[in-house]
């Protein structure tokens, strides 16, 4: 038995032509009842730069306050989307999706999107 949180990608990699619409989804499975989901982009070697916080239940797409073509909508139960419009060629990056936080250091920014 697993017991706990688990989350994993509907797809490993992806490709798209430039200025498409991108969607890149997870599916999750969490032991709280509000559990928040924490999206990031990694280039390289470099570390990873949080996107955007939403949480399990949430009614409404997020927009991300790092760039506002990156939204992040619970598209079914235990299921999570990030959109990403218009996309470039600088978009190219690791993306991931995490039930906890995984950036170190000031964690308060992450949660800002709640105190709104």
């Amino acid at each position: 038995a697993v017991l706990g949180n688990v989350i994993k990608p509907e797809q490993t990699y992806t490709i798209h032509e430039e200025g498409s619409d991108i969607t890149l989804s997870s599916s999750f499975s969490a032991s709280g009842g509000y559990d928040y989901l924490h999206w990031y982009r990694q280039y390289g070697r470099s570390k990873p730069e949080f996107l955007v916080l939403t949480f399990s239940h949430e009614k409404e797409a997020k927009q991300s306050d790092v760039d506002p073509r990156f939204t992040v909508n619970i598209t079914k139960k235990e299921h999570v989307d990030l959109k990403i419009s218009s996309a470039a060629v600088s978009d190219s990056a690791l993306y991931y999706c995490a039930l906890a936080p995984t950036v170190t250091g000031n964690t308060s920014a992450l949660y800002k999107n709640l105190l709104q």
